[in-house]
Order: structure tokens, then sequence, then C-alpha cells
């Protein structure tokens, strides 16, 4: 099972691999090289762990959220909080990461895409932390939604570079941040924000967040006595839920889930979910599953959490849905708004409208559960960036 997380070839199962245009080539080869590198210096390590530990924050608890399950007639309910990390979600762990193997490898310079603009917030602080310039690429649509998180990359001393093209989202964002990076690899790192896009940004991203799943095993087998019986997490491009996943691939008695966003409706471009009408493709480099119209053309999505509103899903995932190892379904706009109001109301908790995906789909099945259960949800980020979509 380990092949999932370690790739083989650059694939997962079939899927991954590097169809990335040959100016990129060059870049990838030179990345490649650099985290085989890096990965097992001892220093690095060090300093990660370091700055892990007293710049972002962890480790983060594992709580456990007795009302939540009480008004939903559920198990055991427990909350990884990355919501409680620095910059306020999961993606500090990975820029912190890519930006300390970048300094070690001579770049000077980072450029990242952003949806939410927590990937963005958290590379902007990243660079600040380590004395790095850095540039953030971001559709104009989710700089409108996401305004907060816009001004917070400007405060810690980034650029921010608007998007106009096609659907102004997360797709065009990782567009442009790739040409970008195309023409200045020898001088700059790109930072890719989720488990996705050519090799060997999926194995990378997802070792970075692995942190994740070895916390929760530790802190379940503390809390329990021995592992939980579900994790749960959203799934956008999936850096959050392969993290926690990671360690728990093995334990088939564990059951794993990823929720993507449902948007508000079954057809092509009411929704991101890849998984809803499986198909095959390639995009940004990674073959895997994705949203495509009959012509083969990527369609357009819809959800309103811009973290998870992106057309395809990172190759791991893939693999392990193809594997049948791991579940993966849909929670619309609604249900999503009203788990995170519920979870506010009944714990004192503002999550992340991605993390309330995740929150929906287990009050929905619930009732359905042993008592007896356990159930791990990842809250891979704070909400405050979503009170303005709340209020509107």
């Amino acid at each position: 099972m380990t092949s999932f997380i370690i790739a083989k070839k650059t694939r997962y199962g079939g899927f991954g691999g590097a169809f990335a245009p040959e100016i990129l080539m060059p870049a990838l080869h030179e990345l490649t090289a650099a985290w085989k590198h890096w990965q097992k210096d001892s220093e690095f390590k060090k300093q990660l762990k370091n700055s892990l530990t007293n710049f972002a924050g962890r480790a983060t608890p594992l709580q456990e959220v007795p009302r939540l399950a009480k008004a939903i007639d559920g198990p055991r309910l427990f909350l990884k909080r990355e919501d409680l990390l620095h910059t306020g979600a999961h993606k500090i762990n990975n820029a912190l990461g890519q930006c300390l193997l970048a300094k070690f490898s001579g770049k000077k310079h980072i450029i990242a895409e952003t949806g939410a603009g927590q990937h963005g917030v958290a590379t902007a602080a990243a660079c600040a932390h380590l004395g790095l310039s850095c540039d953030i690429y971001m559709g104009t649509v989710d700089m409108q939604r996401q305004s907060l998180n816009v001004q917070r990359i400007r405060v810690f001393g980034a650029t921010v570079i608007p998007v106009t093209a096609g659907d102004q989202t997360l797709k065009e964002a990782v567009n442009e941040a790739l040409r970008a990076w195309s023409a200045s690899f020898e001088h700059t790192h790109y930072c890719l924000g989720s488990a996705l896009g050519s090799h060997p940004f999926p194995e990378i991203v997802a070792a970075f967040q692995a942190v994740i799943g070895k916390e929760t095993r530790q802190q379940c087998l503390q809390a329990l006595g021995r592992l939980p019986d579900h994790i749960v997490a959203c799934v956008g491009g999936g850096s959050n839920a392969i993290g926690i996943f990671s360690a728990f691939i093995k334990d088939k008695q564990v059951s794993l889930t990823g929720v993507e966003a449902g948007g508000n409706g079954k057809q092509l471009g009411q929704h991101a979910a890849r998984f809803l009408h499986p198909a095959l493709g390639v995009l940004h480099g990674c073959y895997t599953y994705l949203l495509q119209n009959e012509y083969g053309q990527i369609a357009q999505t819809h959800s309103i959490s811009a973290g998870l509103d992106y057309p395809a899903v990172g190759p791991q995932h893939a693999a392990l849905y193809a594997a049948k190892r791991a579940t993966y379904v849909a929670i619309s706009d609604e249900e999503a708004v009203a788990a995170l109001h519920l979870l506010a109301k009944t714990e004192g908790i503002l999550c992340a409208m991605e993390s309330a995906h995740a929150v929906a789909h287990v009050i929905n099945i619930a009732k359905k559960l042993s008592k007896q259960d356990a159930l791990v949800i990842n809250l891979s980020g704070r909400g405050d960036k979503d009170l303005g979509q709340l209020v509107a």
C-alpha cells in the first residue's frame, strides 16, 4: 500500500506522471534531484522540525467534540485541529517545507498559486520567515471572494498577481504560475499548494503533509488505546486528505473518506466533484480523474469553497479510489454552510468552508454508525476567510 504515497517511477498505480511541456522538464528534473538530496539531509530536517514547532505551532490537538456528536446522534467525534496552525490551515506544513527546500537549493524567489488564499497566505508567511521574496498568482474571482486573504498576503510582503483568464479561479492561477516558473526556474522555486501536478510535486507535498497523519495516529492510540474507525477529510487537490490518510492506508479496518464539492447540482459546471462522473485525463502534467466535457475539454466547476473549486484530483487519491481503499462523496454548498453553523454553535469552532464539507458528510452518516465507533475529521482550516460569503 505504500506505493500510494511513495511514487514509483513517478506513478501511483498508473496515475500521476509528468505530462509537462518540454520547456518545463529542466525545472522538474532539477527539483526532483534537489528533493532526492535534501529530504535526507539532517540539517534540513532539523530546521524544518524547528519551524513547524516554533513558527507553525505543531503538534496540533486532537479534540473530542461531544456536543456535536450528541447533536447529530453520532459516534465519538474527534477533530484534528489543523485550523489552529499559524496562518490558519494545514497549508503552512507544505509551504514551510517547500520554501526551506528552495532556500537549501539556492533559490531566493518563490512563486505560488492560490484559490481559497490559504496557500498564498502560508507561502507569503513562510517566505517572510525564511527571508525569501514571493509572488502569488490568484484568479480575480477568488480574489473577490477571499479578499481578507489577499490583504494578509500583501501584509506579509508578497505580491498578488491577478489572473483574469478563463474562469479566473484556481486552475487558471496554476497555469500562470507554471508559465512564470518555466521562464525563471534558475533562481525561482514554484511552491505548488496541493498534492497534484507533475512529478515530483505530488510526492513532495504528500511528504510534507504526512505529519498530520503521523500525529493523528499517535494521538488516537493515546486517547483511545486503538486506531480510529473512520477518517474523513475534504478533497480539493487533496493535500490535507492525503496527509491524514497516509498513516492509515495499510490499516484496512480504518475507513477513509474524501469529501468533494457537490456545489449546487450534478450537471457539469455545477460542482467540482471529480468522482461523481469519473473520467480520466491530463491536467497540469498529471494523469488522473478530472471533470471534462464530451469533447475532452476541461469543464467549468463551481463550489462555494474556493479551495475545493478545482477540476482534477491528486494522483494518490485517484489510486486510492481505483483500488477501492478510499471512498469519495460529494457535499452540496447548502449542506456545507449548515454544517459550518452547527459546528460553530455546538462547539465554538469556526471552520473553513472546505472543512465544513467533511463535517457535513459526517452529519449525514452519523446515525448509521455505531455509538462505539471513533471518527476523526481533519479540520483543515479556520473559517475567518469565509465570513464575507456567509453574511453576504
